[in-house]
């Protein structure tokens, strides 16, 4: 049985996660993100973030792959 993905970020927008997911997936790693916003439709409900996923285990090779673009709020 496969564990449920885990959240490697939380970042201020959909652009921005991505922009994340496909520097995920570029590195060979499955991402995807879930944002509370009703699809779009409704961007001012993103104040709570929008969360990159990943699978449980290529949470830290991910967490690094982040890290390594810079401090920008992807702990």
């Amino acid at each position: 049985m496969e564990s449920a993905p885990v959240t490697v970020a939380i970042v201020t927008s959909r652009i921005e996660a991505e922009l994340a997911v496909g520097l995920l997936r570029s590195q060979g790693l499955w991402a995807t993100y879930i944002a509370d916003d009703v699809g779009g439709q409704e961007p001012q409900l993103q104040q709570g973030g929008v969360r990159v996923l990943v699978a449980s285990a290529d949470e830290a090779a991910a967490r690094r792959i982040l890290a390594d673009i810079g401090d920008r709020g992807y702990e």
